[in-house]
């Protein structure tokens, strides 16, 4: 890890360095350390939102960092048919390989550095699992889900599916080289990423070589988010320290501050941070397992819809697993 690199960072162009006149510091108000739990068929996860309150989360719902783990053969595991409705599942690869297929035709396989951007909207069924070579031999597994809500008026949508591809992110570097930006969604700093979203957002994965520091600029309507997904480093000006499996909640500003630790571990040498923010919604959200909707009779609605087959039927693909999740998981892929 990370899978989307460049052998000359240099030749990047370069994030501006904050106007000290205009720079309101974000500084962090909450931190919380995601407990480990597992999803779908047994893989292991962390709930990076688990100890944050769901109105500083808003627009985002929920995110799994999903391993980091080495799979013997024959371990590696997945997710069974479920179903989706009132929100996006966003699916970024870090190492590894995921086969995603759904109920409205959409899917494909994702690997390093790949992004599966699946809108549920109305409702849809869909698939992830290792492919069938990795189960045999087992490999390296890494990566997050991410659940973006929809607002009131977007939540019946039509479905749909974005295969981003790693090399279609935007790429920069900060002013001395030493952070990589990779800009997944939304725009930083003029540099936008591929992700078409149905509520703004911002997603960016960033790279702290050791003791570098990255301040980002960051639209004061959006929230702001920094999950640590490897190494050691702090967050904000004030320095407040850092590590892997630990999200950091910003208050209000328009700058972003990282800073990579000097010395790092041998198996984690670079402070690796998924940054996100968005436009709050400010709705009611009624949640319950598989479905996100603004009050308890549409959660209702949604899980008649999905048992009379409304929201989508498995295609009829030779070989495909045939199991539906009928239980209501609490949350997950």
């Amino acid at each position: 890890m990370p899978a989307v690199s460049v052998d000359d960072i240099t030749v990047l162009p370069r994030i501006p360095a904050p106007d000290p006149m205009a720079a309101r510091h974000r500084a962090v108000v909450d931190l919380s350390t995601a407990p480990s739990s597992f999803e779908g068929e047994g893989f292991p996860v962390r709930r990076a939102f688990a100890g944050a309150l769901l109105e500083s989360l808003d627009p985002f719902i929920h995110l799994d960092q999903m391993g980091e783990v080495e799979y013997a053969p024959g371990e590696a595991k997945g997710t069974p048919w479920h179903p989706h409705r009132g929100f996006e599942t966003v699916t970024y690869m870090l190492d590894g390989v995921f086969e995603h297929a759904d109920s409205n035709g959409g899917g494909g396989v994702i690997t390093n550095g790949d992004t599966q951007w699946m809108t549920a909207g109305a409702g849809i069924l869909h698939i992830e699992k290792p492919p069938e070579w990795l189960v045999a031999q087992g490999g390296l597994f890494h990566g997050f889900q991410l659940w973006v809500n929809l607002p009131r008026d977007q939540k019946l949508a039509a479905p749909r599916y974005q295969d981003i591809r790693a090399g279609e992110v935007a790429l920069a570097s900060s002013p001395d080289g030493g952070a990589l930006v990779r800009v997944i969604a939304g725009e930083v700093a003029g540099h936008r990423g591929p992700g078409s979203t149905y509520t703004p957002i911002t997603l960016v994965h960033a790279t702290l070589s050791p003791g570098a520091e990255l301040v980002l600029p960051w639209r004061s309507d959006f929230n702001a988010l920094g999950y640590a997904l490897a190494g050691y480093g702090t967050v904000g000006a004030a320095r407040r320290p850092v590590r892997m499996g630990q999200l950091a909640v910003f208050g209000p500003g328009n700058t972003l501050t990282f800073s990579a630790d000097a010395v790092q571990e041998s198996r984690a040498p670079t402070f690796d941070v998924l940054i996100l923010g968005g436009r709050p919604i400010r709705e009611p959200i009624a949640w319950m397992g598989p479905f996100v909707m603004n009050t308890r009779e549409e959660v209702v609605t949604a899980f008649r819809d999905y048992q009379a087959g409304r929201i989508g039927t498995i295609p009829a693909v030779h070989g495909a697993p045939a199991t539906i999740e009928t239980s209501a998981p609490s949350d997950g892929a």
